[in-house]
């Protein structure tokens, strides 16, 4: 099919497509995700389908406002309620228990609990109120690679597979949003992302616990970027941990006989001498631009230039930081370079 690209001030004939159980990739925030109707069953499967992703791993339902949310859920408590205050729209997802047979298995992977978010992007705001219904929105990439953060990418990925894309332009995050377990006793974040859980805390005023970010190959997540080996590149990625591991991992990376890959920040980049045979990627001055640029840098290497091995930089898991260490992990599948 003919993947159609929409600018903003042509919402309404993406949201048609929407309303017709069409694939219409959207932008947010965070990344950009793949949209269809979370109520058409055959939609969402054709979202499965289109990713090439696994059926046990749940999709995340976007909305325009909380009375969809109460449509679905069971009543929202207090903690909810303040967080949805606090932070939406914006990066935060938060999974409910749902009212009995309120979404198909399809959406929530078989579970009785659903993820929401409220996306801080105007034009998929309209899109959603326009299309007059929920959209699932895994990101719009082939599932395990990469997430997207232009409407390029996600053409690279799946052009001729969906109906469209509602581009407006880069995202600013740049990984995708916190997934916090609100199901059970105490809430928990699944995935790490903008919203940290210092905040959380201090808007809630209970503790967060935040080591709940892997499943085993058999286990069934309970939320998106869960599974041990995720957002990877068909290179090897080697972190870097420490700014002094530096120089050796570039003396490293020179004697090596292929071309490599070097993502880091500018300070990096220029003081140490980069081997002839090393291709450089910005990740600009600090973690967010680092968490911003990410995903584009393993993509650039993908695409552009066939690279096999990556060296990236490690920053600390604080902050924003446990976002991009996560996503970076599991991009490198767990794996350091090592002076």
């Amino acid at each position: 099919m003919e993947t159609k690209v929409f600018k903003p001030a042509e919402v309404a004939a993406a949201a048609k497509l929407i309303q017709a159980g069409e694939l219409v990739a959207f932008p947010t925030e965070t990344v950009y995700g793949l949209g269809a109707d979370a109520t058409n069953v055959t939609a969402v499967k054709q979202v499965y389908q289109a990713k090439g992703r696994p059926s046990d791993n749940p999709l995340i339902v976007h909305v325009a406002d909380v009375a969809t949310v109460e449509r679905f859920a069971k009543p929202l408590s207090i903690a909810a309620k303040k967080l949805i205050k606090a932070f939406w729209p914006g990066p935060l997802t938060m999974i409910f228990n749902l009212k009995p047979a309120a979404l198909a298995p399809e959406v929530t992977g078989g579970l009785a609990t659903a993820a929401f978010r409220n996306p801080n992007n105007a034009a998929t705001l309209s899109l959603i109120r326009e299309a007059g219904t929920p959209i699932v929105g895994p990101s719009a990439n082939t599932s395990g690679k990469p997430s997207p953060t232009t409407a390029q990418h996600v053409l690279h990925d799946l052009d001729g597979k969906i109906a469209g894309i509602l581009d407006d332009g880069a995202t600013q995050v740049g990984v995708e949003s916190t997934v916090l377990d609100l199901s059970g006793k105490q809430p928990a974040i699944l995935r790490p992302g903008a919203v940290t859980a210092s905040e959380i805390e201090a808007v809630i005023g209970e503790k967060v616990m935040t080591e709940q970010h892997h499943v085993g190959a058999t286990e069934v997540p309970k939320a998106p970027g869960m599974k041990y080996k995720h957002y990877a590149p068909d290179a090897q990625v080697y972190i870097v941990d420490h700014l002094e591991d530096w120089p050796a991992a570039l003396a490293w990376a020179g004697k090596q006989s292929v071309q490599m890959g070097v993502m880091a920040t500018d300070a990096i980049l220029t003081s140490n001498q980069i081997p002839a045979n090393c291709e450089q990627f910005s990740l600009g001055d600090d973690v967010q631009s680092a968490s911003r640029e990410l995903f584009a840098g393993l993509r650039h290497f993908d695409t552009e230039t066939k690279i096999k091995d990556i060296l990236c930089q490690a920053f600390d898991s604080t902050g924003l930081g446990a976002a991009y260490m996560n996503r970076l992990n599991k991009s490198a599948g767990q794996t350091h370079f090592r002076v």
